[in-house]
């Protein structure tokens, strides 16, 4: 199992459009980017490659990792800086099964794969095919199991991808605060590769409107607002999850420009091998 961080940005990424704070511009500086969300996960064995979220940066990020075009999607929610990239199914391949969540959102009364579908019933290259969270189903040669998270108001899922020949193991968060259920963090437990939705760190929650939640024993925050983990959240999560490796990503241009760039923090192009 390949697996390319395509995009390791927030909805806005970094370099921000538009914006000289000291961390964009270090990012210029040193050309790093951290594009919109989406991964790339290639079977080796198989040679298909499925994409984890379709990032609106997609023509920018299959150039700069050189990666072969999916032959599989998932899509782990609606929001369209993990969906808006479906689009580049258009002339650039011949079909695109997209798998996503069958479940209905309570709020909104539809489900994740029928907003897919409802988006993109443009395009004869996307089929989209619902599938049962917490339920295993194949791709690419690849066992997946979307897992419910925490992304109020909105349904989201976390992603497990495992290869049965080999048992490697790569989870994906997704986009979550760090309430997510017991039942999903036992499908999420124990991967080699553990990716980790970290927008900020702790230090700013009380620059957030809801502040911050899920308060840790020392009373850190981890959780920002009521949506996405914290840095130190994403970390503890790892630990419990008893993550081999664990690489933060979604991560906003609001870390300030001397821990930007620390370890764990993940930036576009990194590769693991599992």
């Amino acid at each position: 199992m390949r697996v390319t961080l395509l995009g390791t940005g927030d909805t806005t990424g970094t370099p921000t459009v538009g914006c000289h704070c000291e961390t964009c511009e270090t990012a210029r500086e040193r050309g790093i980017e951290r594009s919109r969300f989406s991964v790339h996960v290639q079977n080796e064995r198989t040679g298909k490659s499925l994409l984890v979220d379709a990032s609106p940066d997609f023509r920018q990020q299959f150039l700069a990792a050189d990666a072969p075009l999916p032959d599989e999607a998932v899509i782990t929610h609606i929001h369209f800086d993990h969906l808006d990239g479906l689009g580049n199914a258009y002339r650039l391949v011949d079909r695109l099964p997209v798998h996503a969540a069958a479940e209905p959102d309570p709020v909104t009364g539809q489900s994740v794969a029928a907003g897919v579908d409802e988006r993109y019933d443009y395009l004869d290259q996307v089929t989209v095919h619902p599938q049962s969270p917490l339920s295993a189903f194949e791709a690419c040669g690849f066992e997946l199991t979307l897992v419910p998270v925490s992304h109020p108001p909105m349904v989201c899922y976390g992603l497990v991808v495992e290869d049965s020949e080999t048992g490697a193991k790569l989870s994906l968060s997704g986009d979550t605060s760090y309430d997510v259920p017991e039942e999903s963090r036992e499908a999420l437990a124990e991967p080699d590769l553990f990716l980790a939705d970290a927008i900020v760190p702790a230090s700013l929650c009380e620059k957030h409107p809801h502040g911050g939640s899920h308060h840790d024993e020392n009373g850190v925050p981890r959780t920002f607002g009521t949506k996405h983990m914290t840095r130190e959240g994403a970390l503890q999560m790892g630990e419990e999850l008893d993550a081999e490796e664990t690489r933060l990503v979604h991560l906003a241009h609001y870390y300030p420009a001397d821990e930007a760039f620390s370890e764990p923090l993940a930036v576009d192009g990194e590769v693991y091998e599992l």
